[in-house]
């Protein structure tokens, strides 16, 4: 079924309206209303082109390459927690793989709960760049779950019920124990 894209002239309106009425406001006050705002990085995009600004999040090309890598060699215990997490299966909450958090890279996160889950392979035991990396994600608001991969390769509908603990409020104190480690987000 083919549909029919809009005419570039449907638009060129609403990229007046931005150019005219946004572009200004933002150059006028960028360091009050909008510190650190690149506006050389916002484009409205049509077919693939670019016209004008508008307010959207800049291109970060070396982070979205890296995000994209990440997402095409997930392990065999990634691959099976994502076809669980994905499209809202798993008590409608939606679920990101490879969220760029700072300078790090959540496998899975949703959003809406500030929610982080790891699995961790062998190479992660008693990983001191772990806990930095569970301090700074805390630090900012989120949650973090860690889980080993053979968990989730043969115990996948325990680390599922967990996952609904948390995202349910049921899972809020802080547990380190063999199987899993779950770190609350700080508190101000």
């Amino acid at each position: 079924v083919k549909t029919r894209r809009k005419p570039l002239a449907h638009f060129r309106p609403m990229i007046q309206n931005l150019r005219t009425n946004l572009h200004p406001k933002l150059e006028s006050q960028p360091d009050s209303s909008c510190p650190g705002l690149n506006l050389a990085h916002m484009r409205v995009r049509v077919r693939g082109k670019s016209h004008g600004t508008t307010l959207m999040r800049g291109p970060k090309p070396k982070t979205t390459a890296r995000a994209r890598s990440l997402r095409q060699s997930d392990n065999d215990a990634e691959d099976r927690l994502w076809n669980e997490l994905r499209d809202r299966r798993l008590s409608g909450n939606k679920f990101v793989r490879q969220l760029p958090i700072g300078p790090y890279f959540a496998d899975f996160a949703c959003r809406e709960l500030r929610l982080v889950i790891e699995i961790d392979g062998s190479q992660h035991a008693e990983s001191r760049r772990d806990g930095i990396r569970d301090v700074f994600m805390t630090g900012n608001g989120w949650s973090v779950v860690r889980f080993w991969n053979v968990d989730v390769l043969r115990a996948l509908p325990s680390v599922l019920d967990t996952i609904l603990a948390v995202c349910d409020g049921r899972l809020t104190e802080r547990v380190e124990v063999a199987d899993l480690r779950f770190f609350p987000a700080a508190s101000d």
